[in-house]
């Protein structure tokens, strides 16, 4: 299923499209933008449509009002959860975990602009972001152990340690506890912080768009891809992948542009 992205106008979030990128802004302010079954539902349907979307080439993802997402609605989600039977939570689980792989599969960088509270699954959308960018004040836990849960949430225990070593994920998920956004910068968790973070998601989106989007599309299958095969294969499957881009027409752009002593036009092809 392919968008339209000019007219796209989703129910349980804000979506805006320029140029090349797209932005979801969660937009439930006066909650701290938390998540209900519609809108996991929904994330992950647009994420999954994003996959035959080519006109979109970078997306923001971020939240109103200075925070970008607290978790799910206590009173939408959780409560309603202690009242089901396995299967409907295993649907559950897996309908979220659904939304974690479609960000992981979309082919567009996904740049996470996070304010404040960055929660719970929250702190998941962040996580599944490619890149992410936050403000002074943002501040980062993933909360399950708090509601006796376990840390093993959408990919959580795969991906964390990943971004931010073994010990560091381990403390976070066992714990719960918050990362200030100096940590989370110090310990690899967000690229970089600012004090104009959507302005500096957007800009940086904005470079994404405008580079070889196809070739940005292999990287980050090949981020994905590469995790579990060892160093030997996964030179070979770079081998492949390069060899592919290297027939594109982005490829020669840029060689005659470099040629040519200007900057070259990418255009996806």
């Amino acid at each position: 299923m392919s968008l339209d992205p000019a007219t796209l106008e989703p129910t349980h979030f804000r979506w805006a499209f320029e140029r090349g990128v797209a932005t979801i802004t969660l937009d439930r302010p006066d909650k701290k933008n938390p998540l209900t079954f519609d809108s996991y539902a929904e994330l992950r349907d647009l994420f999954r449509a994003l996959d035959s979307t080519p006109a979109v080439e970078a997306v923001v993802l971020t939240g109103a009002g200075g925070n970008f997402c607290s978790g799910g609605d206590v009173h939408e989600i959780i409560g309603p959860l202690t009242h089901m039977d396995r299967e409907g939570l295993l649907d559950f689980t897996q309908m979220t975990g659904d939304l974690v792989k479609a960000m992981r599969a979309c082919p567009q960088p996904i740049v996470a602009a996070v304010e404040g509270v960055c929660a719970g699954a929250g702190a998941i959308l962040a996580m599944a972001s490619d890149l992410r960018l936050a403000a002074p004040d943002a501040r980062t836990a993933f909360l399950f152990v708090r509601v006796g849960l376990s840390g093993a949430d959408m990919g959580a225990c795969a991906m964390l340690p990943r971004l931010i070593g073994h010990g560091r994920a381990a403390e976070l998920l066992f714990t719960g506890r918050t990362m200030s956004a100096d940590e989370a910068h110090a310990w690899g968790f967000y690229n970089r912080l600012s004090e104009q973070v959507l302005a500096d998601a957007t800009a940086l989106a904005r470079s994404l768009a405008d580079g070889p989007s196809a070739a940005h599309a292999v990287t980050k299958r090949g981020l994905d891809d590469e995790w579990h095969v060892s160093i030997s294969e996964a030179i070979d499957m770079e081998a492949e992948a390069q060899a592919d881009c290297m027939l594109t027409n982005d490829f020669k752009r840029a060689y005659e542009a470099f040629a040519a002593k200007r900057t070259p036009e990418f255009k996806g092809d």
